[in-house]
């Protein structure tokens, strides 16, 4: 004879189904806790005293083609102990039944984490669409990497290295990043040399450290690390080389826009950063005009002061032709 279904096992560990609602493709499931005290996250002294009742809505793995919420009534205790600083505290469940502001179980966690790391961000999402446990592909990716954080303890291998400041212009340090998983190491009290060295020399298990293209923590890394590879880091090729893309094609902008025939800068088509900058271009460029202007003239250095059209100081410089100290209108193009 066949065997009965029970609701029970509907149910995570150590919780007791209250009831069943079914509501078209989604199922809900009433649960309660089968322990009558808690234990306080701080001082550890296990409570009875209910303060009071809230509502915990994680999702589950799904029943019979249908998303299963589970609504679980968590309670709220007092904390009697006389030292602890927490007079209230939250009802904690089983480690890897449902963790503290989850809003997923356990075990649907587990299988969210394997998609992420078998299929990757949206191939995953859409497959566990289809396996109707709905999550996004940024949620899939987050615990993949908040899963491989977990190793507490384990050996630095790949690293990234760079300074920082403490307070800009004054004060810099150095920090060390776990580039595995994603996580500053810890953050060094300066920039020196000798201070990096002694710091890496204490590990060897490093294989790769990513840096700048700075020779200082090159030369650090390589006295304390020989057998370690050095690697310039993504954000500084990326820097470098948009800037020397910059700087190259600032000072070709005259033939480029001969190549293509252009002349004329239409204000509408800048963005507004770009408009600021060339309203003030443009009056830079009036100012230069008439200093040329009155310097042809021979005009002398009291009527200058004395007109208003620059400060003194500015106007005690010696007049330059325009093109030599102002640049050029394309680089405004947009």
């Amino acid at each position: 004879m066949g065997q009965q279904f029970q609701r029970a096992s509907l149910a995570p560990d150590g919780f007791a189904v209250d009831g069943v609602t079914v509501e078209g493709a989604r199922v809900q499931i009433r649960l309660r806790s089968l322990r009558p005290f808690g234990h306080c996250p701080d001082c550890g002294r296990r409570s009875g005293r209910i303060q009071s009742r809230y509502l915990r809505r994680p999702a589950d793995l799904p029943l019979g083609g249908r998303q299963v919420e589970l609504m679980v009534i968590a309670r709220r205790f007092w904390c009697d102990a006389v030292l602890c600083g927490r007079r209230i505290f939250c009802e904690r469940f089983e480690t890897g039944v449902l963790s503290p502001y989850g809003r997923r179980t356990g075990r649907l966690e587990t299988i969210v984490h394997h998609l992420g790391l078998a299929l990757g961000g949206r191939p995953a999402a859409a497959f566990a669409l289809r396996l109707m446990m709905p999550v996004s592909n940024d949620t899939l990716l987050r615990v993949v990497r908040r899963r491989s954080t977990q190793t507490d303890g384990a050996e630095l291998t790949v690293i990234g290295i760079d300074d920082f400041a403490f307070r800009r212009g004054q004060t810099y340090g150095t920090i060390v990043c776990d580039l595995e998983r994603r996580r500053p190491v810890i953050l060094l009290p300066d920039r020196a040399l000798d201070t990096s060295r002694a710091w890496l020399a204490e590990r060897p298990s490093i294989l790769t450290v990513a840096r700048d293209r700075g020779g200082g923590y090159g030369e650090a890394i390589a006295k304390a690390l020989p057998h370690a590879e050095q690697v310039a880091d993504r954000w500084h090729l990326l820097e470098n080389s948009s800037r020397a893309f910059l700087d190259a094609v600032g000072k070709s902008m005259r033939q480029i826009r001969k190549a293509i025939g252009s002349s004329v800068i239409d204000p509408k088509l800048l963005t507004c950063a770009e408009r600021l900058q060339y309203r003030g271009y443009l009056r830079r460029q009036e100012t230069n005009e008439a200093i040329l202007k009155m310097s042809k003239q021979g005009s002398n250095q009291a009527n200058r002061e004395g007109d208003g059209t620059q400060p003194q100081a500015c106007s005690r410089r010696p007049a330059r032709p325009a093109d030599g100290c102002l640049p050029d209108k394309a680089q405004f193009a947009g």
